[in-house]
């Protein structure tokens, strides 16, 4: 994992073409603006693996149990 420190306003730039920039930080949480082509999809991790069953690095989630037998 790359680790980057970034101040408010400032950005990172991924493969050319999609730029991610820093919009606000208040207390714990950071929000982010994403420029992406359109055929690139961007989601939040949860909905993520929602969609696909998997982490977004490759790995198996694995279902809870229901408590049905």
């Amino acid at each position: 994992m790359l680790v980057l420190s970034r101040k408010k306003n400032e950005s990172i730039v991924i493969a050319g073409d999609i730029v991610i920039t820093v919009i606000e930080v208040r207390g714990d949480k950071v929000r982010l603006g994403i420029v992406a082509p359109k055929d690139v999809p961007v989601h939040r991790e949860e909905v993520y693996e929602a969609i696909h069953g998997t982490r977004a690095g490759g790995s198996v989630v694995k279902a809870e149990p229901d408590g049905r037998g």
